[in-house]
């Protein structure tokens, strides 16, 4: 007896659910933003909160602003440096206003590509002078996926920067994170600090290890003959910038302080609300948050941050509906700190 035919999908059809899929994401997307943010407001009595006659004081969000600003503009300026280590214009200011333009981007503009993708690109037509050269074909990339196994070397060794860059900012994130584990995870769970030396432990095991690759000879010429294969031969300059010693310790703390620029800001965003919050639950709600945001299902944070962070600051005693407000204003002043941005992307145009 013969058994019944397996039915299998065709692959034009497995191809047409992906491209439904891939233009329907960004709208699934915003359904999720508002669907996490009205969550995390809908148990908000705004009669009851209003009537506790917060203590407004404005000053605090514009020194959010300031910080917030000063994270970019130091982001922008680490990044620049590993572009000019590999041979890109030294123009640290016109990297500064592509970081700036990349984060407007991040927030949700219309776009089929990130700002990572949209300042890798964008840079291998910077000149000397800060023009950018054969701009109708830097239209047609930034209009089309980008396809890197085709790519030329120059926009390829564009992309690796970007990659450095963001690989600094996850180390700087863990190790704000596990310092705060290790202040206040205790708070957390029982595993809480225990948690934290682990973090710690692990990302400063990995920094060495990296540190001796490339400053043993042998392992440090297989590494250069991996680049070559990918034709990045120029990258190792910026990546011994990031990871080889000493350069490593400077780093560290750079990454760390840009990352507590931003906590500095929802802190401020919490006292212009006159609430007064542990600066360790900050620490472990921030970088937790920004792992989740690792993961494509909101727009810039929305929603998914406003519950996090109400969950979390909540274990210390502060009012879920003050953080929900503060994590709201921090939202926005992300927006309006990235908002120079805007200058780079419409003198493009």
């Amino acid at each position: 007896m013969s058994s019944p035919a397996k039915l299998t999908p065709h692959p034009s059809t497995q191809s047409g659910w992906k491209s439904i899929l891939k233009r329907a994401w960004p709208t699934i997307r915003v359904l999720l933003s508002i669907a996490l943010l009205w969550k995390a407001t809908s148990g908000i009595n705004w009669h009851s909160l209003f009537d506790t006659h917060i203590q407004m004081q404005p000053l605090w969000f514009l020194a959010a602003l300031a910080s917030m600003m000063c994270a970019f503009v130091c982001g922008g300026y680490r990044w620049g440096l590993f572009m000019q280590a590999v041979g890109f214009p030294r123009r640290i200011r016109s990297y500064i206003g592509l970081y700036f333009a990349g984060g407007l981007i991040n927030q949700g503009l219309p776009s089929t590509l990130g700002g990572d993708s949209y300042r890798a690109i964008t840079a291998t037509h910077l000149t000397s002078a800060g023009n950018l050269t054969e701009t109708k074909e830097l239209d047609a990339e930034l209009h089309h996926s980008v396809d890197l196994e085709h790519a030329t070397p120059k926009l390829r060794l564009s992309f690796a920067m970007v990659l450095v860059d963001r690989l600094l900012g996850l180390a700087g994130n863990n190790l704000l994170g596990g310092i705060g584990l290790i202040l206040g995870g205790a708070t957390l769970a029982a595993w809480g600090q225990d948690l934290g030396y682990a973090v710690m432990a692990v990302m400063l095991l990995a920094g060495i290890a990296i540190a001796l690759i490339l400053a043993w000879g042998p392992s440090k010429q297989l590494l250069q003959k991996f680049l070559d294969r990918f034709n990045m031969n120029n990258a190792m300059p910026g990546i011994q910038l990031a990871f080889a010693w000493p350069n490593n310790i400077a780093q560290a703390f750079l990454a760390i302080g840009i990352h507590f620029l931003t906590i500095l800001t929802l802190l401020f965003c919490l006292k212009a609300y006159g609430v007064d919050a542990p600066i360790e639950g900050l620490m472990i709600g921030l970088p937790a948050l920004s792992l989740l945001l690792m993961l494509p299902i909101s727009i810039s944070g929305w929603g998914l941050r406003e519950a996090t962070l109400s969950s979390v600051l909540a274990l210390w005693g502060v009012n879920p509906s003050l953080t929900v407000l503060a994590s709201i204003s921090y939202g926005a002043i992300t927006v309006l700190s990235v908002l120079p941005g805007a200058y780079f992307l419409l003198k493009r145009k």
